[in-house]
């Protein structure tokens, strides 16, 4: 198994677009990038901690490769806009790929490169090297699942 840890705006929304791809075995929403050690969703939605509301992808690599994956994060938000996916707006929706090693980095480069050529707009896309993962509170996950709807998009 390996890990990827992506922000694309609300969690919940990235969450259900990731969960039932084949070869993604786990995924838990939470808050990755910021300053404060073990940050609450009521403290992080104030935008003052730094954090990105991320997901924390488990994927078989004989299933689906990690570029593959990124193809799917570039897919399912837009990653031109600054802290923000539709309506929601602040530095914890900010579209980031934290990466856990060299190869990750080296493929979520190229193929944030790759699409910069293809779209008018630039990709605003951060790149950063794994931070502490913070789960969110239970209520959090699985909320697609849990509650039949998103309240929020991608």
């Amino acid at each position: 198994m390996e890990k990827a840890v992506f922000g694309a705006g609300c969690f919940w929304g990235v969450e259900a677009f990731f969960e039932n791809i084949r070869g993604v075995e786990e995924t838990k929403v939470g808050y990755s990038g910021g300053h404060v050690e073990n940050p609450a969703y009521e403290l992080v939605k104030t935008g003052t901690t730094g954090h990105a509301e991320v997901i924390e992808i488990w994927f078989n690599p004989w299933k689906i490769s990690y570029e593959e994956l990124v193809v799917k994060f570039f897919e399912c938000h837009n990653p031109t806009t600054v802290n923000r996916q539709g309506i929601d707006v602040g530095t914890q929706y900010r579209s980031v790929i934290f990466f856990q090693n060299l190869n990750q980095l080296e493929i979520a480069s190229r193929k944030k490169s790759e699409l910069n050529k293809s779209l008018s707009k630039e990709v605003v896309t951060e790149i950063a090297p794994a931070k502490p993962f913070y789960p969110a509170e239970e209520y959090h996950q699985k909320y697609f699942q849990k509650n039949g709807t998103l309240a929020c998009g991608i």
